[in-house]
């Protein structure tokens, strides 16, 4: 599968699902599907991503994710399969912001479940880098917004980029997931994208520290509208904190 995501320049997705985002079937693994890298689109960032993961009865076990970490397999396993409609059926950008933390979440508990506590402690650790990526992420999210509102375009998105070194956690990811594709040309869909996955990730996991058990986290959640936005989602959670904030006094 082949991903896009369009954002026009100058422009970030904060309150809202990215402008434009495609999803291109292909009929091998992405092993041996060689992109090339998008030199420009008039008026838009661009990010691709190539992946052999996704919520459908298409998506078949490589030996790629074979290869991969008990700790990254579980996770990608329950990730997906909290997607399914019998969990989740929001608008995608909404779903994506709840059912990323959730199956870090989801893989912490699996492995306490089999009392296999080193698998548990590196999950731990990456639910901690999660939270990490989501807390650095959303403020450079809210300086690059300002960047965007006062200098031209191709100026603002050289001083954005330079303050990723200010946010190691997310350069870090930005830069290991953007490999052969041009910093400067995938800036904004990127953040944008990142957005989505992430923009929930600390909210949802200070939640979860509640004395609140994870299948109740995720009854609640599921109780969101299905036609609900990113300020509905907002609202919502704040309702959850002030809810069990009260519970636990």
């Amino acid at each position: 599968m082949l991903w896009l995501w369009l954002q026009r320049a100058g422009t970030l997705a904060s309150n809202r699902a990215v402008d434009i985002r495609m999803a291109v079937g292909l009929s091998s693994i992405k092993e041996q599907t060689k992109i090339e890298q998008v030199y420009r689109v008039d008026g838009y960032s661009v990010y691709y991503r190539q992946g052999n993961e996704f919520a459908d009865s298409r998506s078949a076990v490589t030996p790629s994710f074979a290869a991969q970490g008990i700790v990254r397999r579980v996770n990608v396993i329950l990730h997906e399969d909290l997607h399914g409609d019998v969990n989740f059926d929001l608008p995608w950008d909404i779903e994506e912001a709840v059912v990323t933390p959730l199956g870090s979440l989801a893989a912490v508990e699996y492995f306490k479940h089999k009392g296999d506590a080193e698998n548990q402690k590196r999950a731990q650790s990456a639910l901690d880098e999660g939270r990490q990526v989501s807390r650095e992420l959303l403020k450079l999210a809210k300086e690059a917004e300002t960047i965007f509102h006062y200098d031209p375009v191709e100026d603002a998105k050289q001083k954005v980029l330079a303050l990723l070194s200010s946010y190691p956690a997310y350069q870090s990811m930005f830069q290991r997931q953007i490999v052969g594709q041009h910093p400067a040309t995938v800036l904004e869909a990127k953040l944008s994208h990142d957005l989505a996955y992430f923009r929930y990730f600390e909210a949802i996991v200070t939640l979860a520290e509640k004395p609140l058990a994870l299948d109740v986290l995720i009854a609640e959640l599921k109780t969101l509208p299905r036609d609900a936005t990113a300020e509905i989602a907002d609202r919502f959670l704040a309702a959850l904190e002030s809810k069990y904030a009260v519970t636990t006094k």
